[in-house]
């Protein structure tokens, strides 16, 4: 069964696998790498997650021009499966790329991972207060439109971007219990 975790160097040879899956170069959707995190060296991996760690801690301050996120890792068995971020705050970062952002690896999808993470974390999206989150994915990618839309997710455009063509959607958080 697969658990939602912070990032944690332990799981270093078993995060460096998950990004060969993907593939050299491919973003990693959910796992809040910069082209300038160096993750290759254990040290540069432990800079990497104690960055993502002090990023989810409120006590922590956020670096200049960054947003507070809080990162985790889909695992089982100690193999990483994927990566879920949720972003902080209404500012023009989250409403261009969305509170939520997730990514599962090429050879764990087909699975409801990204559903039942999705849904772990808009759990964790109401314990700091939102009661929406906008979700983005690519407009062509109907796997991601479809896990958004299980948990809730409406449409509200199909929007162009420097990236191409994305599909925006709110997601209404009810209360604990409900």
């Amino acid at each position: 069964m697969p658990d939602l975790i912070a990032p944690t160097a332990r799981l270093h040879t078993a995060w460096l696998e998950a990004r060969d899956d993907w593939g050299p170069g491919v973003h990693e959707d959910g796992f809040g790498l910069r082209p300038s995190d160096e993750v290759d060296s254990p040290a540069g991996f432990r800079a990497w997650v104690a960055r993502l760690v002090d990023g989810s801690d409120p006590a922590k301050p956020v670096e200049a021009g960054r947003l507070r996120a809080t990162c985790r890792w889909i695992v089982e068995d100690d193999r990483v499966l994927g990566g879920i971020a949720l972003r902080h705050g209404p500012d023009d970062h989250v409403l261009r790329l969305g509170h939520i952002g997730y990514g599962i690896r090429p050879s764990a999808r087909r699975r409801g991972l990204a559903t039942w993470a999705l849904g772990r974390m808009l759990g964790e999206a109401r314990g700091i207060g939102l009661d929406r989150v906008l979700v983005v994915c690519a407009a062509d990618n109907i796997a991601s439109a479809r896990t958004i839309e299980r948990n809730g997710g409406v449409l509200d455009e199909v929007r162009d971007t420097g990236l191409g063509a994305v599909r925006r959607y709110w997601i209404t958080i009810g209360e604990p219990g409900a």
